[in-house]
């Protein structure tokens, strides 16, 4: 059964028009200071989720994101994301998120679908006002994901289970001026998970079906005004006797034209993916937010 259909730029843009309407008293957070969309939908990184709540809203104010991304490996596996995110008075953020996974020449015409809803809370800490505080901001999360094409190849090469949910916690901060006078952002995210590469592969396996804890690490630096660039590594369990499953890591360059438009493209090195190996994809993403 298909739960919901979000990877149609139509569906975007509509996000995006709906958003549009709650912006007249949202929006006065710092830019980027919401990251960007986080491929499962939460706002972070490209891969990893941090420990800021999406969109520009202060304590007082809901803000939020909608994004759609497109990826696409060598070996020709497609990757298309899109979803939603609301921050609501800087402490808790909601997301929704599909993402469609074409299977290349593996299985041609063939993909799986990805489900996810997010929540993500502020414990304490604010990455952008307290500057004359080492703490950072921490927040928890879950990700709860359904993967609509189970039965179809996840099963088949072992995992167990078609559903499933990565915790995780997350600090991050926002330093001003401190590299030759430009902000940097730092990030740390613990995530407890069971995932076979974020889920397009079933959760557990036939070698593992417990929880790993697995860290993520983030940098980022504003070159200028309105251009960003960063790196991320993401560990990630490797559950399956039939595939190998590396670590995933990127460097990606965002550009804010303006404050509520980004757009993020990047360079991202999978590993082995499926039955192919040594898989580099780019992938290009753009995101409204307010």
């Amino acid at each position: 059964m298909r739960i919901f259909y979000l990877t149609s730029p139509a569906f975007v843009l509509s996000c995006i028009l709906g958003l549009s309407a709650l912006t007249a008293h949202a929006g006065d957070r710092l830019l980027a200071t919401g990251g960007v969309s986080q491929i499962e939908g939460a706002g972070g990184g490209g891969l990893t989720p941090w420990a800021l709540i999406a969109g520009y809203g202060t304590d007082d104010q809901i803000g939020g994101s909608a994004f759609y991304t497109h990826a696409r490996t060598q070996d020709a596996f497609e990757l298309n994301t899109g979803g939603v995110a609301v921050g609501f008075y800087n402490r808790i953020e909601l997301s929704v998120s599909q993402t469609k996974f074409e299977l290349g020449n593996t299985i041609p015409h063939e993909s799986i679908r990805l489900n996810t809803l997010g929540i993500k809370l502020r414990l304490f800490g604010d990455a952008i006002y307290e500057q004359d505080s080492w703490v950072p901001q921490v927040a928890v999360g879950a990700l709860i994901k359904h993967n609509e094409d189970f039965d179809f190849v996840p099963q088949l090469i072992g995992a167990k289970d078609a559903t499933g949910v990565d915790y995780y916690l997350a600090a991050s901060k926002l330093y001003l001026d401190a590299l030759f006078g430009r902000n940097i952002i730092l990030g740390t995210t613990l995530i407890a998970t069971k995932a076979n590469q974020f889920g397009l592969l079933g959760f557990g396996g036939d070698l593992r079906d417990d929880y790993q804890i697995k860290p993520s690490y983030s940098a980022a630096v504003m070159l200028t005004d309105n251009l960003l660039l960063g790196l991320e590594y993401r560990y990630k369990p490797d559950n399956l006797s039939a595939f190998n499953e590396n670590d995933a890591k990127d460097v990606f360059v965002t550009w804010f034209p303006h404050k509520r438009l980004s757009i993020t493209a990047a360079a991202v090195d999978l590993g082995d993916v499926a039955d192919k190996t040594n898989q580099t994809a780019w992938y290009l993403s753009g995101q409204f937010s307010y």
